[in-house]
């Protein structure tokens, strides 16, 4: 589960993967007991600080293509959606965790196509800066 959080400016929230060294939205696993949009709200805090409201779907990504292979031999089949939302303050300042996050930031969408980011997590955020798309991707 990721979610992709825009600010009023229109930039994008990514964080800086400790473990595979990627930018990518914040998110992570489902735990037992929670909501999906629960999962969405907690993931968002424990890896930015910053308290976000889910907005809408971008979307579902579960074709058999869609793997993510990491540097270190690890590879996926992931069965992920991908939520809208917007920061509750109106000028949150995220922090890394220091775990899973070594850097956190706002993202100009002209300059996401400069960082080091998996194509599947690529084409994420691609959908989600896309406001011409009028209904989620279903994939």
């Amino acid at each position: 589960m990721t979610v992709a959080v825009r600010n009023t400016a229109g930039q994008i929230l990514l964080i800086h993967k400790i473990d595979n060294n990627y930018w990518a939205l914040p998110g992570g696993g489902h735990d037992p007991g929670e909501s999906i949009v629960d999962t969405a709200l907690r993931e968002v805090r424990e890896e930015t600080g910053i308290d976000v409201r889910i907005t809408g779907l971008v979307g579902t990504y579960t074709d058999p293509r869609h793997v993510m292979k990491y540097d270190d031999g690890e590879v996926r089949q992931q069965f992920s959606i991908c939520f809208h939302a917007v920061p509750l303050d109106d000028s949150p300042n995220p922090r890394e965790d220091g775990t899973e996050t070594r850097a956190v930031k706002w993202v100009e969408p002209v300059d996401v196509p400069g960082l080091s980011i998996h194509p599947s997590m690529r084409m994420r955020i691609d959908h989600a800066l896309d406001d011409t798309r009028t209904t989620p991707h279903l994939g």
